[in-house]
């Protein structure tokens, strides 16, 4: 059988990742630019969108979102994600 092409890897297989990773860009982004809380905000939900990307789809199609069994992952991002973005909501901003 012949292997797929690069492409076809990346369309099928590595898109969900490249997804969460674009979302992380942003949000490393805004956090230097300065806005630390909106791009914590952003962290977390790129970890959300992780946790329903690897409840969503099959084994052979979460590439490397795919780190242990599928619900360690799910709880493990979900967890995350929402632990970051209630601190980030929670803290005062400076000076008020």
């Amino acid at each position: 059988m012949a292997r797929p092409s690069l492409a076809y890897r990346i369309r099928t297989v590595h898109l969900p990742f490249l997804v969460v990773l674009v979302i992380v860009v942003a949000a490393v982004v805004l956090v230097l630019a300065d806005r630390w809380r909106r791009g914590a905000v952003l962290l977390g939900l790129a970890l959300l969108v992780g946790a329903v990307l690897r409840a969503a789809l099959p084994e052979e199609r979460a590439g490397l979102l795919a780190v242990r069994n599928r619900p360690s992952d799910v709880l493990t991002f979900g967890s995350l994600g929402l632990a970051i973005i209630v601190l980030a909501s929670s803290i005062d901003s400076l000076g008020s």
